[in-house]
């Protein structure tokens, strides 16, 4: 059965720590936001927008709606990613000189979470180059589908034969034993959360804001189950992601581009994997779900029926091209995407109650 105990002194170490790392990374990104969105000026890495749909057709709607913001400045993400990394890898220092008591590089609850985070965000950053640079309109679907599947299976191998990862826990039903099919749900999990924060960065301040959401609920699920530091490593994210949001809203001085996207997205899954939370993912990253079933129902819907059921997929362009306003899409999806994620919250802490 799990207890409540209350330790008022490690409780406000607790604090320190989360609090310290929300803060620290929300101001670093804060200061550092003004030079690099200069650089990326001045290095001329404006966003292009896209002239082709999903299945190869014109994407005349599309342009229509957001033709206005070609040339901001994209790949935005790295000062996200760059500075969680950053912390993380000076953290052991400061333990070492006695300025904390914790050092974020731990084995057990972040390594897998950082390389995860660091090889995503560079594969999202040669896409992302590619496409202000003009070449292929970045790296084919394919590829990426392919290199994020990889990755997806190498760390499910990883996860089941190393750390012995192999159940799932169902809240109501129990735990449910998978056995090597771990490994393909891995891979499923990676694939399709990095796919579909990307699908979702497609408003300014939308995918950021929804990104806060699944990192605060995430992080505070991680600290019930005890897991400390990747509950700081969340709360990191969560504070370069809110700097970050600071200048994302409309108009947004930056995009976070794939490396952004795509690394949050997978790092995203993998930490619903670590906290055995994979059944109740769906609800933390409602929003991110929703996105991606548009998407696959208008493709299917296309293909087999020769209709469309949105005027355009994913479906916060569908509500813009019904005459929604950018911030009514943005916040309105701000405010469901947080009530699921608290519902997903609830659910983790009742199921650990009945333990």
């Amino acid at each position: 059965m799990f207890e409540f105990t209350i330790d008022i002194a490690a409780t406000f170490r607790h604090f320190f720590l989360l609090f310290g790392s929300t803060a620290g990374s929300f101001f670093l990104v804060f200061i550092f936001t003004k030079p690099f969105h200069g650089w990326l000026i001045q290095h001329r890495f404006f966003k292009k927008m896209r002239e082709e749909t999903i299945d190869g057709k014109k994407a005349s709607l599309f342009r229509e709606l957001h033709l206005k913001k070609e040339g901001t400045p994209t790949m935005g993400g790295i000062l996200i990613w760059g500075t969680v990394l950053i912390f993380v890898l000076v953290s052991p220092l400061f333990k070492y000189l006695d300025i904390t008591r914790f050092s974020l590089l731990n084995r057990n609850e972040t390594f897998l979470p950082i390389f995860t985070l660091v090889f995503t965000a560079l594969l999202g950053l040669v896409d992302d180059y590619l496409n202000v640079r003009g070449v292929r309109r970045g790296v084919r679907v394919k590829t990426k589908f392919l290199w994020l599947t990889l990755f997806g299976i190498l760390g499910g191998v990883w996860f089941h034969f190393k750390l012995g990862y192999d159940l799932i826990s169902v809240p109501g039903v129990g735990s449910v034993q998978l056995g090597a099919w771990y490994i393909l749900l891995f891979a499923f999990i990676v694939v399709a959360s990095a796919n579909a924060v990307n699908f979702s960065d497609g408003l300014d301040g939308l995918a950021a804001g929804l990104i806060i959401i699944a990192f605060f609920a995430l992080g505070i699920i991680a600290y019930l189950q005890g897991l400390l530091i990747l509950a700081a490593f969340c709360a990191l994210v969560v504070g370069a992601t809110l700097a970050f949001l600071w200048f994302n809203i409309p108009p947004a001085l930056f995009y976070m581009g794939d490396t952004g996207a795509l690394s949050l997205g997978a790092t995203l899954g993998v930490i619903a994997l670590l906290t055995d939370t994979v059944v109740i993912l769906p609800l933390i990253g409602f929003i991110f779900v929703v996105e991606t079933l548009s998407i696959i129902i208008q493709l299917i819907s296309k293909k087999y029926f020769g209709k469309k059921i949105f005027r355009i997929a994913p479906l916060h362009h569908h509500f813009e091209a019904i005459g929604w306003p950018e911030s009514k899409v943005v916040m309105r999806f701000w405010i469901v995407g947080g009530f699921m994620a608290s519902l997903g919250v609830i659910f983790e802490l009742l199921h650990l109650v009945n333990r």
